[in-house]
């Protein structure tokens, strides 16, 4: 059940959606200062909490969060001005080389920024501005910082995941997405069923199949989008992650051991359910049960 109503016309609509994608735009590139900074801080954390506890001073005093220091070039700490840090724009104008040194800068910045910029536009699109659209925003710019930082570290940071479970089912409170019934016991489903997986591959093969940060990321989908639609997200997200991880083993030729992060196939099988989920789960259903 959505309970989202589109309160432009169409004309005012698609200028709505297109602000919403200036907008992601530009909340791309604090997403790029989360996905690099967050796991540095959660190493800064633990570094001193092991010095702590054995008696030895705190290696990282300095302040060091998302906000300060300011960014820099890596390679020679020139530190960007505000105007090297439009979103997109600056990366083209410099053609992707620092001002300074000209060391490259990666292409993943831009294409962070233009990878929210536009799926902000389609969520806006395709659930309105009400609270349903909003909302979405910040399932999607927190399933985006995820799956990244994911891909780089292996890690599903609590500081991201939590946040975005409590965010589920309190916007479900008042059946923004489902009624708040199925909210629960969808965080309770989606939480136990990847936990079960994971004990019983365990018990088999005696090593670890996949991480914790897993079953909280699919406990947060289930919060927003109900026990139905997690059949459809571990469908979706197991047959791209089975594909890919093959694909990945050809290339590296290397055997099962590889270690592949299986957040953000779960992020994006939950984003797509969200915009898609009905006739996805109607299928899953006709597969499950032809």
């Amino acid at each position: 059940m959505l309970q989202s109503t589109l309160l432009f016309a169409p004309a005012g609509q698609l200028a709505i959606a297109l602000i919403a994608g200036l907008f992601g735009l530009l909340f791309g590139s604090f997403l790029n200062v989360v996905i690099h900074r967050l796991p540095i801080m959660m190493q800064r954390e633990s570094d001193n909490y092991v010095a702590t506890e054995s008696g030895k001073p705190a290696p990282h005093t300095g302040r060091y969060n998302l906000v300060v220091p300011r960014s820099a070039c890596p390679h020679c700490q020139h530190q960007i001005t505000a105007a090297e840090n439009i979103p997109l724009l600056s990366w083209l104008v410099l053609r992707g080389k620092c001002s300074h040194c000209k060391a490259p800068i990666s292409a993943r910045y831009p294409a962070v920024e233009v990878l929210t910029g536009v799926l902000s536009a389609l969520v806006v699109w395709k659930l309105g501005s009400g609270w349903a659209g909003l909302s979405a925003l910040f399932l999607l710019y927190s399933l985006i910082a995820l799956s990244f930082i994911d891909a780089d570290t292996q890690l599903l940071p609590d500081d991201l995941v939590y946040p975005l479970l409590w965010g589920g089912l309190l916007m479900n409170v008042g059946a923004t997405f489902v009624p708040l019934q199925d909210a629960v016991i969808g965080a309770t489903a989606g939480y136990l069923s990847l936990w079960s997986i994971y004990w019983l591959y365990k018990l088999a093969t005696g090593k670890e199949g996949m991480g914790y940060g897993d079953f909280k990321l699919l406990a947060a989908l289930g919060a927003w989008m109900g026990w139905a639609m997690l059949p459809t997200i571990i469908l979706m997200s197991s047959v791209v992650g089975l594909i890919f991880g093959v694909a990945m083993m050809i290339i590296n030729r290397r055997g099962l051991d590889v270690r592949i992060p299986f957040g953000p196939y779960l992020a994006v099988a939950g984003l797509i359910a969200l915009l898609y989920g009905g006739p996805l789960s109607a299928f899953t259903l006709s597969v499950v049960r032809p």
